[in-house]
């Protein structure tokens, strides 16, 4: 017959021995104090504490913490909108890390402000200094409401847009900021349309062009003391590309927006170009990227285009994520 052995356990008792001296107990009347405070370890003084390579690091921080927000709008009243916020900093050579904590509480300060890239400029100046770094940036994403009219039906409905607010400051405290904004819309392929109407023409054959739901993506460098509203972003891409998808729809809206479509017949590299006009119009925007992907209907896989305005240093139209475009 075999004896079974009797592990130790560190929590928990066993049979026969005294109560573990660790207390398993949580103190809710304890209050820290300035002196018990100063008795807390601290891993950025620890010494021989770095793994791996001794280099500095461009970006470490934090993302995603969510906070509402106000945002102005045009009409002038302010919207609170959830916010997910990502902060980070550069780390020097020899140091271990840095107070994450830190830069949630230096954003917390500003959280009762309305937020516009200007401020966005001004909170990232704070930020840098605050949290003590070479460099620092700061990205808001949220999900913005415009009302939107029907085409005919007079009805109203809310269109919603992905935004984001992004702030870079470097080491030379030179601060740039950018607006981040989505435009999906309706492309109908000429191509397509002409095939359509030469069958119509030639042999009576009834057909329909193909076209499909599609998406802009915007990134906007914004001028020094400049601003920039989503409505306005959101004008730029409506005018360059008119067929903007709908929101509240009767009949007579769909023959509307059948009617546009064909109006607003485009290849991707047509709407690419479509926004580079309606952007390089605007005076308050010193650099921009465009990447469009048209979700075809005819193949399965998708047309997409990259276009950048140029700026000497600045955004080079290196877009890859294409699949973050399907909508």
């Amino acid at each position: 017959m075999t004896t079974k052995t009797t592990t130790k356990l560190y929590l928990h008792k066993v049979n026969g021995e005294a109560d573990s001296p660790l207390r398993q107990h949580y103190q809710r009347d304890f209050r820290v104090t300035p002196e018990y405070r100063e008795t807390l370890p601290d891993m950025q003084n620890a010494s021989q504490a770095l793994q791996g390579e001794n280099v500095a690091i461009q970006q470490v921080g934090i993302s995603n913490f969510k906070l509402p927000l106000k945002y102005s709008t045009q009409t002038g009243e302010p919207m609170t909108l959830e916010t997910s916020v990502t902060g980070t900093v550069s780390l020097e050579p020899n140091i271990k890390g840095i107070n994450m904590s830190r830069i949630m509480r230096s954003f917390y300060d500003y959280q009762d402000e309305v937020f516009s890239l200007p401020l966005l400029a001004r909170i990232l100046e704070a930020y840098k200094t605050d949290v003590g770094s070479h460099s620092a940036r700061i990205r808001l994403s949220f999900s913005y409401p415009l009302l939107q009219k029907s085409l005919r039906s007079e009805l109203f409905g809310y269109q919603y847009y992905e935004v984001a607010f992004e702030g870079r400051v470097d080491a030379n405290n030179r601060v740039r900021t950018f607006m981040h904004f989505d435009f999906v819309y309706s492309s109908a392929c000429p191509c397509s349309a002409e095939l359509s109407e030469h069958a119509r023409d030639v042999r009576d054959i009834y057909s329909i062009p193909h076209s499909q739901r599609s998406k802009a993506r915007v990134i906007a460098e914004v001028a020094a003391g400049e601003n920039v509203t989503i409505e306005d972003m959101h004008m730029h891409c409506l005018n360059a590309l008119q067929t903007e998808t709908q929101v509240m729809v009767k009949r007579e809206d769909e023959q509307a927006f059948a009617e546009m479509n064909g109006a607003a017949i485009k290849f991707v590299e047509d709407a690419a170009r479509l926004i580079y006009e309606q952007l390089n119009k605007d005076r308050r925007i010193v650099d921009f990227e465009v990447a469009c992907a048209h979700l075809e209907s005819l193949h399965s896989h998708d047309a997409v285009s990259v276009i950048a305005k140029g700026v000497p240093g600045g955004l080079t139209a290196d877009f890859a994520d294409f699949k973050s475009l399907i909508c």
